[in-house]
Order: structure tokens, then C-alpha cells, then sequence
């Protein structure tokens, strides 16, 4: 495991019993059926839905309760992708909403917990193993607040406050802030993204559809040539997907341009985390994205747009970064705040 001390509450409660954690993103929601032993958790079995395909998260619970349970848990811990307030949230990029106090009632849980998705990974942490994850910068390895910056669907944020004793995990949306342009290429990106939005948020870039908006700009804007066999892929398949891996293999400049963009933008809001909550302690990167671009993330591009911060690359420059392997982050983390976290 990793060495991170979260607090947890309730880790010595000395109880037994059942957990159903879930994951819930704008593209896919897993669900995890955990056993709970007095301190540790195990995942007994886990089954993952297309988010897009439900018209709520109930339709997906059903189905999972009806062919992959005998017996209902005990405890139900959901981490969501999207702000939440009062133990409700309505998701961002899905047409769902929740509330844990309905969900608790109607199905007769003995408690159910809702928290944010990178809350969930956060927690998620205690979790992990040396092995799932892949360090790009060693740094130095010190106590102190942790960022972590994760984009997929969308773009999470939040962060690790270190009280001397214990990590304190908590949820941000800070992915929503906007946008702020650097050189004289970023200024024409952000007035051809202003055609779809007036306001565009980091997430707009930092994204799956935010790999597209870089990539198509380049294309009519800056004149990059567009193939026909990727004129194809980009029409048959998920685009993000198509631009990553055509970029990797190198095949196409307009892709390469595409995601050294992407990894510029995604290391300057990394910094602006960073700083902005002192994390000293670490930059996690987490998501769909990156574990799938690693080998772009490993080349010097992304540490030397991170360390730019005029007289606080003293600071950035010792700061370790990591990267998330593990796809069940989230899952674990919300199993663990279900099991180990604050009464709700």
C-alpha cells in the first residue's frame, strides 16, 4: 500500500459485514460488492454499466441487485461525478440526480453514503499499491497537502489536507474554472471555442471532448491536413481515442500538436492545484486519460510546463509526481468512506 495515513474514523470498529461501493462517471459506473472485516476491505465482485444507456442510476442498481446479488448489503457508498451539496447531487455530465436520503428510505439500507468521484479517489489512496502506480517525478518525499488532478470524462480535482497526523481527503470542483490563456495559439483556441461557449472552463479542454476541441481547431483554424483513413476513424470511432493513439504512434502532426497541447494545458492546471492548495505532499493524476497517454505524460513536456511558475518553481520543482494505474481508484476509495468514514 501506499504510505498515505487517511483518516478514518470508524477503522477500528471491529465489525463484519457487506458494502456496495459505486463509481459513477458521465461514460461508465461500476459497481463493487465489498467485504468488510474489522479493518480491511476485499472486493468480492465487480460489473461496470455504460452510463449513457441508463436513464438513472436506480435502473442500473436494479439490474445489478437482481442478477449479481442473493443478499442485499448491508451499506451503500456511491462516489459521483458532480458537486455534492446536502447529500444530493445532480450529476454534470449526466441527466441523473441523487439524493441518499431517498435512496436510503426506499430501499431499506442501513446507510447510504454519497460523496464526490475525486473525493472517492482520494480516499481511494489508502488503497493503492506501489504497484499501481507509475511515478514521473520522484521529487521529495515529504508530509504535506496532496493534489489530485483527473481527467476523463470531465475534469476532478480535489485534494488531501495533511493535519500532521492524518490525510483528509476532500472535494473541489475546480475543474469548472476558466480557461486562461498563455501564448498567441492559446488565444486563438479560446476565441474559436468562444463560438460554443462563452465561458470556457479548464474542463473544456482538459477532457475527452476537450482532446476533440484542440484537435479540430488546429484542423480549420491553423490548416493542419486531415487524411482520409483518419477522417474515417475519427467518424466511426471515439474520437479522443483515435487522436491519442494516432499521436503516440505518430502518424499524423495535427494529433501530435494536439495532445503536446493537451499535455501543456493539463500540466499548467496541475500547477494552479498545486499552488493553489500547497501540495507539497504530491500531484496524483488520475481519470480515464492518463494512464492511457502514460508515455506522453513520461516525456519532459508535461514536468516543464508544470515547474513554470516564476518564483514558485522552487516550489514546484520538488513536488512528486504520480501517476493513478489502478482504474478502480474511485471505487475503493468510496468503499472505503462507506465502511471507514464519518457516520451520515
Amino acid at each position: 500500500m501506499t504510505n498515505l495515513s487517511l483518516y478514518l474514523p470508524n477503522k477500528k470498529n471491529g465489525r463484519n459485514f457487506s458494502l456496495l461501493a459505486a463509481d459513477i462517471g458521465g461514460t461508465k459506473t461500476s459497481l463493487g460488492l465489498f467485504k468488510v472485516e474489522e479493518t480491511r476491505i476485499t472486493l468480492l465482485n465487480e460489473k461496470t454499466f455504460p452510463s449513457q444507456r441508463y436513464h438513472s442510476f436506480d435502473d442500473i442498481l436494479d439490474e445489478y441487485l437482481k442478477n449479481c446479488l442473493d443478499t442485499p448489503p448491508d451499506i451503500l457508498s456511491i462516489g459521483v461525478a458532480g458537486p455534492v451539496v446536502n447529500n444530493s447531487v445532480k450529476l454534470t455530465n449526466l441527466s441523473w440526480s441523487i439524493d441518499a436520503k431517498l435512496l436510503q428510505q426506499n430501499r431499506d439500507w442501513n446507510k447510504v453514503c454519497l460523496l464526490n468521484d475525486l473525493e472517492a479517489t482520494a480516499y481511494g489512496l489508502a488503497g493503492v499499491t506501489k504497484e499501481d502506480l507509475a511515478t514521473l517525478y520522484s521529487g521529495e518525499q515529504k508530509a504535506g497537502n496532496i493534489a489530485v488532478l483527473a481527467p476523463g470524462t470531465g475534469l476532478g480535482e480535489a485534494g488531501l489536507f495533511w493535519d500532521g497526523k492524518y490525510y483528509r481527503p476532500f472535494a473541489t470542483e475546480g475543474g469548472h474554472s476558466e480557461f486562461s490563456p498563455r501564448t498567441e495559439l492559446d488565444v486563438e483556441l479560446f476565441h474559436y471555442l468562444r463560438k460554443e461557449s462563452p465561458l470556457i472552463s479548464w474542463e473544456y479542454l482538459i477532457s475527452g471532448a476537450g482532446i476533440h476541441r484542440i484537435y479540430s481547431f488546429l484542423r480549420e483554424i491553423k490548416g493542419y491536413k486531415e487524411p482520409a483513413w483518419l477522417t474515417e476513424k475519427l467518424n466511426t470511432e471515439d474520437p479522443a481515442a483515435v487522436i491519442s493513439h494516432t499521436a503516440m504512434r505518430e502518424l499524423n502532426d495535427a494529433c501530435i500538436k494536439a495532445m503536446q497541447l493537451f499535455v501543456s494545458y493539463m500540466a499548467r492546471e496541475a500547477t494552479s492545484l498545486v499552488l493553489k492548495l500547497k501540495a507539497t505532499g504530491g500531484l496524483y493524476l488520475g481519470g480515464g486519460i492518463p494512464p492511457k497517454i502514460y508515455p506522453l505524460l513520461r516525456d519532459e513536456l508535461f514536468r516543464q510546463q508544470f515547474i513554470q511558475s516564476d518564483r514558485m518553481e522552487v516550489l514546484l520543482q520538488h513536488v512528486p509526481i504520480h501517476l493513478l494505474l489502478k482504474s478502480r481508484a474511485a471505487l475503493i476509495g468510496a468503499a472505503y468512506y462507506g465502511a471507514f468514514g464519518k457516520d451520515v
